[in-house]
C-alpha cells in the first residue's frame, strides 16, 4: 500500500480516499472524503502537517510538501491540483484550481475559487484574491474569473470523484488496493 508512516507520524485517510498504486502518502497527512491521489503523485508531511479537505484531486506527478517547522500545506474542499503541480508550505482555499505545472511556494495563499494558470509560479508570501486568475512567473493577478471558468472549477472536483471511483473498482477500493 502506498501509505507510509514516518517516525511517529501516520497518515489519516477517510475510507473513501483513492490512491493510485504509484501515488505516495507519507507522515503527518490528513486526507478528507472522496479525495484522490493520482499516479506518481507524492503527498509528504514529514516535517510539518499537510491537510487536504474533501474532494481534492492531486493529479499525476504532483508534489505536496511542507517547510520544516514553519509552514504546513493546507488545501480546502473541492480543489483540483493539476498534473505536475507543486504545493510547498502554502494554503489553497476551497474551490480553487492549480493549473498543470504550476508551483505555489511557502506562505502563499490562493484565495477561495481562484485559478492559478498552467506553469505559473506563485512566489513566497503572495496572496491571490478569491475568484481571480493568476498567471505567469512570477504569478500576477490578471482578472476576475468568468462565469465559464467558475463553472469549470466547480465541475472538475466532481468529475475526479467519479473517475477515481471507476479506478477504485479496478484497483480495489480505497488507498489504491
Amino acid at each position: 500500500m502506498p501509505v507510509y508512516p514516518y517516525l511517529d507520524k501516520v497518515p489519516r485517510l477517510h475510507p473513501t480516499v483513492w490512491i493510485a498504486p504509484t501515488g505516495i502518502v507519507a507522515a503527518d497527512v490528513e486526507i478528507g472524503e472522496d479525495c484522490s491521489i493520482w499516479f506518481g503523485a507524492v503527498v509528504r508531511g514529514d516535517v510539518f502537517p499537510i491537510r487536504l479537505g474533501k474532494r481534492v484531486n492531486v493529479q499525476d506527478n504532483s508534489v505536496i510538501h511542507v517547510t520544516t517547522d514553519k509552514y504546513g500545506t493546507i488545501v480546502g474542499d473541492d480543489v483540483t491540483i493539476g498534473h505536475r503541480a507543486i504545493l510547498h508550505g502554502c494554503t489553497v482555499e476551497s474551490g480553487s484550481l492549480i493549473g498543470m505545472g504550476a508551483i505555489v511556494m511557502d506562505d502563499a495563499v490562493v484565495g477561495e475559487g481562484a485559478f492559478i494558470g498552467a506553469g505559473a509560479v506563485v512566489t513566497p508570501g503572495t496572496r491571490v484574491p478569491a475568484h481571480h486568475l493568476a498567471v505567469g512567473s512570477p504569478a500576477r493577478v490578471k482578472r476576475p474569473l468568468t462565469d465559464e471558468e467558475r463553472a469549470q472549477l466547480a465541475w472538475s472536483p466532481r468529475h475526479y470523484v467519479d473517475v477515481a471511483r471507476a479506478y477504485a473498482a479496478v484497483t480495489g477500493s480505497g488507498q489504491g488496493r
